[in-house]
This record gives structure tokens, C-alpha cells and sequence, in this order.
């Protein structure tokens, strides 16, 4: 049996709960028994024909269909159950499909079923799909008489110690576990078991069973554990359509088909809320930042070694605004080899929806690793410990990530890469060492042949190309951040590119040299500068000219003038 589904029968069978609340991959496909041959099904019917595949009594219930007896694939089975369920609660045809009408009946069932002889009494399971529509989130005493009822009647079986050592159990289902009543997941009477996505062994016997005698090699370049490996983050259902697609209409799943689908598939199991990115170039394309470079590097030669337990859980990109901060993330997942996704805005203004959406993410990254995850602008995406004003919600998602960030199982599976112009404003226990270990700041470049080579580089990632003679004197140098040099290589092959020119011309370079204006930042930027050089976890990070700066007593010189400018923002 999966993982989830040994925890629930030792717990169910060792007498010592009763409910259960399953959240996480409640909808994919489950194996129906050891062998391929027997085919997949739902949770349901894993629960019917495995778990409880020998006891009296299964009923089904959600808003949808109601009550019903349920026994999987046996028909045999479910006549029994149909006669007797309806001897011993109800004739199931006949009742109404209210929440209330049948909590009641099933709590009067239990009472019955608690004082009967030992031989009259019946091994009985209820399954709750879709249970949120039934015991949602919510402040108690803020719910409808007859919800709370429901609720109270559930944890009624819970804490129940006849329930308990009975085989009585009641498995409550929902995709997300924040949609639950806290009253009912958090409660220490109630087992809350999370169905995780598949693992690669799981994926290999399902493609195997999905291709079955077909020869592989027909539809796909891949054989099958190379294909259980790439799907990692991706569910059973979903990869069923991806070997089906390519087997029934003859679209061959090669290395494009394969990323399209991938990316695809992954976006639509996080949700929308994860950016899935292939990345295009390696460290090789970053010019400057030596050591930063050569610390990526050094990780991600001990990540393809294996060697875990030496790579940080995470990073902190921290620099002015422009200073290529996200470049830099996803040039360091592709010297990994390693996919990267980009963490959108999971924020709602729907009461639980926000705490739902990032457990919803989670779920995927721990089942994709391993993967590089980049949040920009982390100081607002995160939120914080003490955050007011949104009843706890930012303070909830804060604890969420810092516990996942912190879980060192997934050392090496899951790669943090938290980019901020204000790492002063991102809560000290996500910086700390165990989460985003290592502090990288990123600086405008200061010498005019590093600036010359970044319009290089820059030209060949916008498709265009220049020879480095061809670069008149660069005006503006040590104001000029990488989203600038960019800038004026785009407006240069435009220029080029009217006069008929595939190559940046010196003319066009010239011409936008005359005409380009810098941001002044002023304050401001010096200010993120400083923050950055505060930040920084090893001195070899720093430029020589800003390391000698706090060496010494400099480090409390430049916090100094970091909150005289703080000050000055703030009275502005």
C-alpha cells in the first residue's frame, strides 16, 4: 500500500484513532492491489477493496451522490452492504441527501453499534469526500446551528475512546487541508495524513501498466524509468495523458513534446501558481560576480556528486534594482541541470484561500525535487511572524515556508533562491543559517572591459551580436545596472536593424550612448547598496573596494549611515 495508507490501517487497527482527515493528492489514480494486472482506481476504491476490504460495512458520502454502500469493483459485496445498510440504519434509496439527516443517522448507528453484543455488532467505515462543503474553515460560533452540529458530532467519534477500540473508522477527504475546520484537522484526537504525489517507482509501474505490451520505442524517446524519472511533480492522471496522448495520436513524445507537456502539466498541478522555466544558459553567461560564481559552481558539482549534505538549503540574491538578480537565479539552475520554477503571487483575499494555495505549491516542489525555487521580491512574498492587519494570514504563510525551508529531508531536493533589493525587511529566522544560508549581493559594474563584455553578452541573448572593438566609451560606468546595458543593446539593434543592419552597428551604439538617460535612484539606491553589503555571509562576495569598507570597526560605520538613510526615506 502507499505510505499514507500504512499510516491510516496502523493507526486505525492499533485502535488508538478513529478519524482520519486525507488531504494533498486525494483526486489521482491509486493502485488497486500488488500487480500492475489489477489496474488503478481512486482512493475510494483503494479504501474499499484493500483497507477495509474485509469489514461489514462501507458507506460513500459527499454533496454530490449522497449516501451510498460502497465495495469498489465487488458487486457480490455491495448486495450485502445495500441489505445491510438498509436493516441496520436506513434504506439508503430514501434518504435525503442533507448533511444533517445523515449525520444524525450515522451518529445513531454508531450509539447502536457501540452497546450491541459482540456478535451483532458490524466492522464499519464511512469515506467523506469533498469534506469541506461540509465542515469548512471558519471562526467557531460563526457558523450555521446546524454545521456546528455536524462538526461537534464528528469530533464526537473522535476523542470517543468506544469509537477507538471498535473497527469504527471515518476517513474524511479534501484536496486541501486548509479548507478543513482547523477544529477538525488540528485536532489531536483526528489523524490529519497527507496523500502525497507519486514517486518515481510509483510512475514507473504506472507507465508500465499504461504502455503495457507496446514497444515504448514506437511513440517515445525515452524509455520507461528515464520517463518515470523526468516526471517528477507530475500525478498519475496527469501522466496518463501524457503516455496516452503520444501513444494513440502518434505524436512522438521526443525531448520538446516532452518539455512542452511537462511544463504544461506542472503549471496546471501547482495550479497556475508555479512559473515552470527551462533554463537557457549557465554561469558561463553571467559576466562579473567571480565569486558568487564560483560558490554556484562549487554546488552544484557536489548536488551531481550526491553529496547533500554539503549543499545550502538556500540562498539570498540581494542588490540594487537591476543588478540581475533574477539572471543570476536561473543561469545558476541551468549550471545545476536542474529545472527551476518561479514562485507567482499565491496571495487571495479569500479567507483560507491563501494558506490553501501555498499548500497546494509545496506539495508539487516536494514531489518535483530536485528543482531550484525563485521568489522575487521575497521581502512581500513571504510575509512575516509578526504581520498584523490580515487576521494571521501573513504570519501563517510565513510559518508554512520557514518549515519547509528549514526541513532538511529535502537538503539538495529543494533549492531556495529568495531574490530582495530590501533584505533588511526579510524576517531574520528565513535568513538564518538551516534556510537561505548563503548572502550573495550583486553590484553595478564599476569597470569599463566587464561593461563592454555584458553588451556582448547581452546582444547574443537578444539574438543580435557585437565585437567588443565596436563599443564606442561607455558613458554613465558604476551608474549603469544590468537591466540598463540591456536596455540600451535592445534600443541599439533596433536602431541597427531599421538601417538594415543584422549586426549592432558602432553608429547605434553611439547614437543611444547620446540619448540614454540612467534612473536616478539616489537615496534610495545607496541605501538597497548598503543593505546588500550588511547582508553579505563571506567577505570574498564583496568587491575589494566595498569588502575593505567593513573591515574592522566599517561593518558598524555602514550600518550607521544605512539607518540615517532609512531615516531619511521615511520622513520624505
Amino acid at each position: 500500500m502507499p505510505p499514507w495508507a500504512s499510516q491510516l490501517a496502523e493507526l486505525c487497527f492499533s485502535g488508538t484513532t478513529s478519524v482520519f482527515v486525507l488531504h494533498g493528492n486525494t483526486n489521482d489514480l491509486m493502485p488497486r492491489g500488488e500487480s500492475p494486472d489489477d489496474g488503478y482506481g481512486t482512493i475510494a476504491d483503494l479504501l474499499a477493496e484493500q483497507l477495509f476490504g474485509k469489514w461489514d460495512l462501507l458507506l460513500h458520502y459527499d454533496l454530490g451522490r449522497g449516501l451510498r454502500a460502497f465495495a469498489g469493483r465487488n458487486e457480490k459485496r455491495l448486495h450485502k452492504m445495500v441489505a445491510l445498510a438498509n436493516e441496520k440504519i436506513a434504506d439508503l434509496s430514501t434518504v435525503k441527501n442533507d448533511p444533517g439527516v445523515v449525520l444524525a443517522l450515522l451518529d445513531r448507528f454508531v450509539r447502536v453499534n457501540i452497546v450491541a453484543s459482540s456478535d451483532k455488532s458490524l466492522s464499519f467505515a464511512v469515506v467523506i469526500d469533498q469534506a469541506s462543503f461540509l465542515f469548512p474553515t471558519g471562526e467557531p460560533g460563526r457558523t450555521s446551528f446546524a454545521a456546528a452540529a455536524m462538526l461537534v458530532t464528528l469530533l464526537n467519534w473522535a476523542k470517543s475512546p468506544h469509537v477507538k477500540k471498535m473497527p469504527m473508522a471515518f476517513v474524511i477527504m479534501d484536496e486541501r487541508r486548509s479548507d478543513l475546520s482547523e477544529r477538525l484537522a488540528g485536532s489531536p484526537h483526528v489523524a490529519s495524513i497527507e496523500v502525497l504525489l507519486p514517486t518515481v517507482e510509483d510512475r514507473e509501474r504506472f507507465i508500465q501498466a499504461t504502455v503495457g505490451t507496446r514497444d515504448h520505442a514506437a511513440f517515445s524517446d525515452f524509455d520507461v524509468p528515464t520517463l518515470a524519472k523526468l516526471t517528477a511533480g507530475i500525478s498519475l492522471t496527469d501522466l496518463a495523458v501524457l503516455v496516452k496522448l503520444a501513444m494513440e495520436t502518434g505524436q512522438r513524445l521526443n525531448a520538446k513534446q516532452f518539455s512542452d507537456l511537462k511544463k504544461r502539466l506542472i503549471e496546471k498541478q501547482a495550479q497556475g501558481l508555479l512559473e515552470f522555466i527551462e533554463p537557457k544558459w549557465t554561469l558561463d553567461t553571467v559576466v562579473g560576480h567571480e565569486a558568487a560564481k564560483t560558490r554556484l559552481r562549487e554546488d552544484a558539482e557536489l548536488l551531481r556528486k550526491g553529496r547533500l549534505a554539503s549543499v545550502p538549503m538556500g540562498y539570498l540574491l540581494c542588490g540594487a534594482v537591476g543588478t540581475g538578480k533574477t539572471f543570476l537565479a536561473q543561469c545558476a539552475a541551468g549550471e545545476i541541470g536542474i529545472p527551476c520554477v518561479i514562485l507567482k503571487n499565491f496571495r487571495s483575499k479569500y479567507v483560507g484561500e491563501t494558506e490553501g494555495n501555498l499548500e497546494r505549491v509545496l506539495s508539487v516542489l516536494r514531489a518535483m525535487g530536485p528543482v531550484m525555487v525563485v521568489i522575487d521580491e521575497a521581502d512581500a512574498a513571504l510575509g512575516s511572524r509578526d504581520a498584523e492587519g490580515d487576521s494571521g494570514t501573513s504570519s501563517r504563510v510565513f510559518g508554512m515556508i520557514a518549515n519547509q525551508m528549514g526541513d532538511t529531508r529535502y537538503r539538495g531536493m529543494i533549492l531556495w533562491m529568495l531574490l530582495t533589493a530590501r533584505p533588511d525587511l526579510l524576517p531574520i529566522d528565513l535568513k538564518r543559517q538551516g534556510r537561505a544560508e548563503v548572502h550573495i549581493p550583486l553590484f553595478y559594474p564599476t569597470e569599463v572591459e566587464e561593461i563592454k563584455q555584458m553588451f556582448v553578452v547581452l546582444a547574443k541573448k537578444l539574438k543580435g551580436s557585437i565585437a567588443p572593438e565596436d563599443i564606442p566609451p561607455v558613458p554613465h560606468v558604476g551608474h549603469l545596472s544590468g537591466a540598463d546595458v540591456e536596455g540600451m543593446v535592445g534600443r541599439a539593434l533596433r536602431i541597427s536593424l531599421l538601417a538594415g543592419s543584422e549586426k549592432i552597428t558602432r553608429d547605434a551604439l553611439a547614437q543611444v550612448f547620446a540619448e540614454f538617460m540612467p534612473s536616478t535612484q539616489g537615496i534610495e539606491k545607496e541605501m538597497q547598496e548598503l543593505a546588500a553589503i550588511l547582508e553579505c555571509s563571506d567577505r570574498q562576495f564583496l568587491p575589494e573596494a566595498l569588502a575593505k569598507q567593513v573591515d574592522g570597526d566599517g561593518r558598524s560605520r555602514v550600518q550607521q549611515k544605512f539607518l540615517e538613510l532609512k531615516r531619511l526615506l521615511e520622513l520624505s
